[in-house]
């Protein structure tokens, strides 16, 4: 196993990052899947970056339920970690039942979903990005506000 970097004291802020950007672009090309004459690429290409996305937030999930577990954590951050670790559980059951329903809708007509139902499909999907956001909030707070995971010694 690879080593580290000197400013990464573990493994969750270096997964953290990709599935966020995976999950708010895919909603984006969603988008593009509703408005565009012939959606079959977009409503590929993001169900195939929700698959992305729903696999790198459960190993977010995990690699943070271990360093929470590795870092020194101050007394007043404990609810919030708490806090973080539920909406972060949530938002990983979330995205694999979306992901799970995803395929099933658009594998199952041969023409692929209605506009109605790829429009439910895009409004799932911006739900997802609230979640994730009520998460990052949660674990902003725990760096920014606690100095969670920092090293503060000068």
């Amino acid at each position: 196993m690879m080593p580290l970097p000197d400013w990464a004291p573990n493994l969750h802020p270096l997964v953290v990052h990709f599935p966020i950007a995976l999950l708010v672009v895919a909603p984006l090309v969603d988008l593009a899947g509703v408005v565009w004459p012939k959606p079959a690429f977009p409503r590929a290409a993001a169900t195939l970056l929700y698959g992305l996305g729903a696999v790198g937030v459960a190993a977010a999930y995990l690699t943070g339920r271990v360093a929470a577990q590795t870092i020194w954590l101050p007394g007043m951050s404990h609810s919030v970690v708490g806090e973080h670790w539920t909406w972060a559980l949530r938002t990983v059951w979330f995205y694999g039942a979306f992901l799970a329903v995803r395929l099933v809708v658009l594998r199952t007509p041969a023409r692929g979903p209605s506009r109605v139902l790829a429009v439910l499909l895009l409004l799932a999907g911006l739900a997802g990005v609230g979640l994730l956001i009520r998460t990052g909030d949660r674990g902003g707070a725990l760096v920014y506000q606690y100095g969670v995971g920092t090293d503060r010694t000068p």
